[in-house]
């Protein structure tokens, strides 16, 4: 779906739940166009059929319409174990949003809307999913589970985390990654959202984003940025006042004095973070607040195809 389209579908919604579903309604519609046209809109119900399994549960009809093997699903069924991790320090909640901007702009926003569609998509093919929170300290958790109470509870507080922004807040990444990767007892796909700002001693990062890899997880980092402002540097070249929205320190520039080396610098930086994430093997997706959902998705449809 196209950017465009989506924010005009998500524009006449409010209730999270409802925006979520939109979006993954709008993939599943465009999915027999993609990699993933056997993924039907009937895989809540259904499962490929495995050579080697039980013949007890195919369901025969829809193999007459589709000639290929389904056994039915039932609710008890877990095929997959998903923690969520939403970095929520006070760099998240950047770019402040105007009145006709949308909410998932921000990078909190965008971390908060995307949580909800995979965790809609969660839903659909029965899987079980956890939420994890943190900034200046470990907000929230949520162990991995699939009920109607449990899905609902999360986004009662994916919710929260865009009606009740905290102020000034930093973060200790690497502590707080130990922390929930100590949780972590049945193997999962971990999930986590982050601008990445935070990470003064590179190799503690990735020792406690390996942490959360221990019995076999698999890591998604999803590298959470505004492409305008803080990989490309787009201001005029007005006298301005930057802040740092976590410390509150100040500095007075002309953007274009230092435009070309901070672009430089912020893209030998990422592109070594991808170079570490890789090494580490540690999917690492670059995003930006303001785009569609497809990149998160797909992304998750393959991480998932690959998990087994």
């Amino acid at each position: 779906m196209k950017i465009e389209e989506q924010k005009e579908l998500i524009s006449g919604f409010k209730h999270l739940e409802l925006v979520a579903n939109q979006v993954v309604e709008g993939f599943i519609s465009g999915m027999h166009k993609s990699p993933f046209h056997g993924f039907s809109a009937e895989f809540a119900e259904h499962k490929i059929y495995n050579a080697g399994e039980s013949t007890k549960h195919i369901d025969w009809k829809l193999f007459a319409k589709t000639d290929r093997l389904y056994t039915k699903r039932y609710e008890e069924e877990t095929n997959l174990r998903c923690h969520l991790i939403i970095d929520n320090s006070s760099s998240m909640h950047y770019p402040k949003l105007v009145s006709d901007q949308f909410f998932y702009e921000s990078k909190i926003g965008f971390s908060v809307l995307a949580s909800a569609v995979l965790m809609n998509l969660l839903k659909k093919q029965r899987d079980a999913v956890g939420l994890s929170v943190f900034s200046d300290q470990y907000e929230y958790y949520a162990p991995e589970k699939g009920s109607d109470r449990h899905h609902r509870m999360i986004l009662s507080k994916l919710e929260d985390l865009l009606e009740n922004p905290k102020q000034a807040k930093t973060t200790d990444t690497i502590k707080y990654l130990h922390q929930i990767a100590e949780k972590m007892h049945r193997r999962s796909l971990i999930i986590l959202f982050t601008d990445m700002f935070q990470h003064e001693n590179e190799e503690a990062l990735f020792n406690a984003l390996q942490h959360l890899k221990h019995n076999k997880h698999k890591v998604v980092l999803f590298h959470v940025v505004d492409n305008k402002t803080e990989l490309n540097f787009d201001f005029d070249n007005a006298p301005r006042k930057f802040i740092d929205l976590e410390t509150g320190e100040e500095v007075n520039i002309y953007a274009d004095n230092v435009k070309e080396m901070y672009e430089k610098n912020v893209a030998a930086s990422f592109k070594k973070l991808a170079l570490t994430c890789a090494q580490n093997k540690i999917k690492y997706v670059p995003v930006s607040v303001g785009d569609n959902f497809e990149k998160i998705l797909t992304t998750y449809l393959v991480e998932k195809q690959s998990f087994g």
